[in-house]
């Protein structure tokens, strides 16, 4: 008798809690091998493809495309080829890590369930026997859980509103709203009612009020990419104190030098690889960008490494891959690097670690044919560097109008991190640099 096992959406890493199906891989009956991939979904970070563990002989799936599921909710279950007697013979993990999950653990660390009952499943027409178990308490998310914790509250006596009893953030938020207030129960969050439409009082010869309508519209749910792009950049407004300024630079010799390391054979050095050179070393002096604010501990922290993130479109929105230790590379390594993530940002195989930990973020907005803007800080860092487009302007030149390479940088910092006069000397060495590349070459 074959034994059907339950493949659950796992922990994806990063805080991320909930995933969205874009693309199933199988149909119920293919046959699935252990670690091949089973379905395409996104998250609020990357594109991933989940592997299964098992293999075997796919017996259901679970949600559609498009269809958002939390972590923890079921995806397929498989019929092994085991017997149901022996719960540990050939479901063996197969070791393959997404992030924060792993299909094997060593033997001191498995975790063992009692077996409540075995319920008979059909599988292409031949009876199966698939394993109900009783497990913890039914969270899957560390900060449902921290939560719960940091607010005293037992997460045995709430009933999950998710699939399987799965408790939620919203299930534990309720709880604590009717803690607070006499004679409430803490249970699942049920839909809240239509409220009634409010009536203008009467008045003589008035016609009667009638109920307001929402304006007829396309409505675009605010979820994946663009759902976790509106939570940071709505949290970057609520919690930073920021400030911009800017200023013009003469980029035509930028642009010559580029030009002349480009002839001389080798791979080709990108501006922004050269834009994110001069970042590194103007940060090299000025440290205090490349930091974030503690508001908890009520410290600013100064980081030793520069993971500099750099602003890409794509068909699902902004993302913002990060160039780890930015600061030790040249341009050379920079442009490969700017390279490769770019293209995986384009594919949508950029991971959750490709996209998170950056410490100071380099967006050049002018591939859009704009000169200038006002960044967002990617919270929680210090501060961001806008760079508009190479344009020929009117300039004065060494005493003469001529017609040079202008370009505007702008700067947006973190004003709790440092003040303007610290902000004003980044944004004119780097300028400096930009006019006169062998300002760079005499600093390094």
């Amino acid at each position: 008798m074959a034994q059907v096992l339950e493949f659950r959406l796992p922990d994806l890493g990063e805080g991320l809690t909930e995933a969205e199906i874009v693309r199933w891989l199988v149909e119920v009956g293919d046959v699935v091998e252990v670690d091949q991939p089973v379905v395409e979904v996104e998250t609020a970070k990357a594109m991933v493809d989940v592997p299964c563990p098992y293999a075997g002989v796919v017996t259901a799936r679970f949600g559609e495309e498009g269809s958002e599921l939390p972590v923890g909710s079921p995806l397929i279950t498989v019929a092994v080829g085991a017997p149901a007697s022996d719960p540990d013979a050939g479901t063996e993990g197969s070791g393959n890590v997404l992030v924060g999950y792993g299909t094997s653990e060593a033997p001191a660390r498995r975790r063992r369930v009692r077996r409540e009952q075995q319920v008979p499943v059909p599988v292409n027409g031949r009876s199966a026997s698939v394993e109900v178990v009783e497990g913890p308490v039914p969270v899957i998310s560390p900060l449902v859980r921290r939560l719960a914790r940091e607010n005293g509250l037992d997460l045995r006596e709430l009933t999950g509103s998710g699939p399987d009893g799965l408790i939620l953030r919203a299930d534990v938020e309720y709880a604590l709203r009717a803690a607070a207030s006499p004679g409430r129960q803490a249970t699942a969050p049920a839909p809240a009612p239509a409220p009634a439409p409010t009536l203008a009082p009467a008045t003589p010869g008035a016609a009667p009020a009638t109920p307001a309508t929402p304006p007829a519209g396309t409505r675009i749910p605010l979820k994946g990419v663009r759902g976790a792009v509106a939570d940071k950049l709505s949290r970057s407004r609520s919690e930073i104190p920021d400030a911009t300024c800017w200023v013009d630079a003469d980029a035509t010799e930028l642009m010559r030098a580029r030009a002349a390391m480009n002839t001389a054979g080798g791979p080709k050095i990108s501006l922004l690889a050269l834009l994110a050179r001069i970042c590194t070393a103007a940060l090299a002096r000025f440290p205090e960008l490349n930091s974030t604010v503690d508001m908890a501990a009520r410290e600013i922290v100064r980081l030793d490494a520069v993971h500099l993130g750099f602003a890409a479109q794509t068909e699902r929105g902004l993302v913002v891959p990060v160039v780890k230790g930015a600061h030790a590379r040249d341009a050379e390594s920079l442009s490969a690097e700017f390279a490769r993530l770019t293209e995986a940002a384009r594919t949508g195989t950029l991971t959750p670690a490709e996209l998170t930990g950056g410490t100071f973020t380099l967006n050049n907005y002018g591939v859009f044919g704009v000169d200038g803007s006002t960044p967002i800080i990617n919270h929680p860092e210090a501060a961001m560097l806008g760079v508009g487009r190479i344009v020929p302007k009117p300039w004065v030149h060494e005493g003469e109008l001529a017609v040079r390479q202008v370009v505007q940088l702008s700067l947006t910092f973190d004003h709790r991190v440092c003040d303007g006069g610290t902000a004003g000397g980044f944004l004119r060495y780097v300028a400096d640099c930009v006019e006169q590349p062998a300002v760079l070459l005499r600093t390094l």
